[in-house]
């Protein structure tokens, strides 16, 4: 399934609260939901290989799964 970060994503893993996370732990942390995600959801308790936690909010679309934002812990 192809993953798209939107920027406003990317611009948050910039911020001091998403430190640590990089984008191929939010890709690896979206292709593990399971099923379709109609409506955009959150999703929490996600781990980066930093060991930072995180939760995604994504939904899929005719494209693919869409990550709209990333709250870190």
């Amino acid at each position: 399934m192809r993953i798209i970060i939107t920027e406003h994503a990317r611009k948050r893993l910039k911020d001091l609260r998403q430190d640590k996370i990089n984008a191929n732990d939010i890709i690896t942390a979206a292709r593990g939901i399971p099923g379709r995600v109609p409506t955009a959801t959150r999703f929490r308790g996600f781990f980066a290989k930093s060991g930072r936690m995180f939760d995604i909010v994504a939904k899929d679309i005719e494209n693919g799964r869409l990550v709209i934002t990333i709250i870190g812990k």
